[in-house]
């Protein structure tokens, strides 16, 4: 006898930017409830972004105490934490409800999202995520042959450094626009040298920046492509920045990402220095909804 198909709404946002079209695009399924692991990694793939969200109702007390549970798949697998995902679902959760903290309960524990509202302007959402792990400094010409770099592409004023703030990012600072733009990865000698040293991605950035604006121009090179907004890389950024001197204590700076695949993203960070530590990582931005749609199994 054949089964009763299932139908899984779903909606797209673009996150980090006020503008359809631009920032990253966000898959996020409203209920994934009775969705086996399979299914949300096939879903996931089916999107074809660069994750997907599952939200997964509970009882309302239980949500109260312990913040609604979602899951973040890529393309290949399943991700404990990433920024834009958390951003664009705690929007999605917020809707009109004018609510003012949104929290989710992620596989790598709480992760509250705050939101501020100014007249005239779309709602403003900042996550906080987990404290910053600094992991270890990097030689240049290391992963200048790692990523097939030139020599002096790297800026040899800032360290490469890996941080996590939930998923470890190598930070690497180059010399300036010329450079970021026409950057040529290695991708499998990457990914080698990054497996042997315990960084999940590069996190490429450049002080010299498109909007004046802006603290820092950055790129992230992704297994299906390039990403054109990375909220997870961009808090540990933050951090690495505060501990570097590029950014003060507390000062909300933005990173502009995208631009050269033509979806232009902005992300606010800031970060805390207490003594000798950075601590109250945020990650912020805008989101706005592109379409929505249902998936029948």
């Amino acid at each position: 006898m054949a089964r009763e198909p299932r139908q899984f709404p779903f909606v797209q946002l673009d996150v980090f930017s006020s503008r359809r079209f631009e920032g990253n695009p966000l898959a996020v399924f409203l209920d994934g409830r009775g969705l086996s692991d399979n299914e949300m990694q096939a879903l996931a793939r089916e999107m074809n972004l660069s994750e997907t969200t599952f939200i997964l109702p509970r009882e309302p007390a239980v949500e109260r105490e312990r913040g609604v549970r979602v899951r973040i798949f890529t393309v290949r697998q399943e991700l404990p934490f990433a920024g834009h995902p958390t951003l664009g679902t705690g929007f999605q959760l917020r809707g009109s409800t004018g609510a003012h903290e949104i929290v989710l309960d992620l596989n790598v524990g709480k992760v509250p999202v705050r939101f501020e509202e100014k007249p005239g302007e779309p709602a403003f959402g900042e996550m906080t995520q987990v404290n910053p792990e600094f992991g270890p400094r990097h030689d240049r010409e290391a992963v200048v042959r790692a990523c097939g770099l030139r020599d002096g592409d790297i800026d040899p004023s800032l360290p490469i450094q890996t941080v996590s703030t939930g998923l470890p990012y190598t930070v690497v600072p180059l010399r300036g626009l010329e450079v970021i733009r026409h950057l040529c990865l290695d991708m499998k000698g990457s990914e080698e040298y990054l497996e042997r040293s315990g960084g999940k991605f590069f996190y490429f950035v450049s002080r010299e920046t498109e909007d004046p604006a802006a603290r820092l121009h950055a790129r992230m090179m992704f297994y299906n492509g390039e990403d054109p907004a990375t909220g997870s890389a961009a808090g540990c950024a933050s951090a690495w920045m505060v501990a570097h001197g590029v950014a003060q204590s507390e000062e909300r700076v933005m990173i502009e990402q995208g631009v050269e695949m033509g979806r232009p993203s902005r992300i606010f960070v800031r970060a805390s220095r207490e003594d000798d530590r950075v601590v109250n990582v945020r990650v912020g931005g805008n989101v706005i909804e592109v379409l929505r749609g249902e998936v029948t199994f």
